[in-house]
């Protein structure tokens, strides 16, 4: 009984020596005035503030329109569903009956059958007939074909084989008589041209050298444009008119009308491809 009165008192005195623990619901604030901090005493806890809160804005909720599904309208369709291994079943009388083929049906395929072999018959007599001989089936057991040297292909290259038939000497003899046969035939002159064929309007064309429109004649303008035109229309050719030219005393004179401007070229004939072809 003393002992437990004796801690009770040593409870009490501890307590009296623990310190005072501040007040936490006291607000501290610094007075610029005295230079003091002082503390205030905060509202109870059942205090009604005063502020007032603004009430949070109301958004206007947009309902959305009503989505209507436009469905068509069902069809009467007569469809059968697919036979799988799961969803087999026996199938009725009448669809056994639709996948059995008729009469008609096998008698066609009979008729096309028979005028195919036919028409096979027919085609092999017809080739019989032309060769003369059967055609040859494909089959293993058949012999193999023969095979047939080319005669138009030489075996001068092939030693074996002409080792048989040709021998040292008979080439040296081959080579002598080619060589007696073998003759030189020494270039010649060319022949000189008789003249008798006309003037050369190829010797003519590389004897000169102004280009065509080059004045070099006089002439005198009678008839104009009309009279060269009818006399170079009786010529077949310019080459033609250009001999013809020629042969009447051309360059000098243009006794035929085809060379009014004197340029010693009838109608529209232009030595230019043979002086070039001579140049080359």
């Amino acid at each position: 009984m003393k002992r437990s009165i004796g801690a009770i008192c040593a409870l009490v005195a501890l307590s009296a020596c623990q310190p005072a623990v501040p007040d936490s619901a006291a607000g501290v604030f610094y007075d610029e005035k005295t230079g003091e901090h002082r503390r205030t005493a905060l509202p109870p806890a059942n205090a009604v503030s005063q502020e007032t809160i603004p009430d949070a804005p109301q958004i206007a909720t947009i309902e959305p329109a009503p989505v209507v599904a436009t469905v068509p309208p069902a069809q009467s369709v007569a469809a059968t569903p697919l036979i799988t291994t799961t969803t087999a079943q026996p199938q009725t009388a009448a669809a056994a009956a639709a996948t059995v083929p008729s009469t008609s049906s096998t008698a066609s395929a009979a008729n096309d059958a028979a005028s195919i072999a036919s028409e096979t018959t027919a085609a092999l007599a017809a080739a019989s007939a032309n060769s003369g001989e059967q055609p040859l089936h494909a089959s293993p057991s058949n012999p193999a074909p023969q095979v047939f040297s080319n005669p138009g292909i030489s075996d001068e290259n092939d030693f074996s084989a002409v080792d048989g038939r040709r021998s040292i000497e008979a080439d040296a003899a081959r080579r002598a008589q080619n060589k007696a046969n073998y003759t030189v035939i020494q270039p010649t002159a060319v022949p000189v041209r008789t003249g008798d064929g006309g003037p050369n309007i190829v010797a003519y064309a590389l004897e000169t050298k102004h280009p065509r429109g080059t004045k070099m004649y006089s002439r005198l303008k009678i008839g104009g444009a009309s009279r060269y035109e009818k006399a170079c229309a009786k010529f077949s050719s310019d080459e033609a008119a250009q001999r013809a030219f020629l042969e009447k005393g051309g360059p000098k004179k243009d006794r035929l009308g085809v060379d009014p401007d004197g340029d010693g070229y009838a109608c529209k004939w232009d030595p230019s491809p043979f002086r070039v072809a001579a140049g080359n």
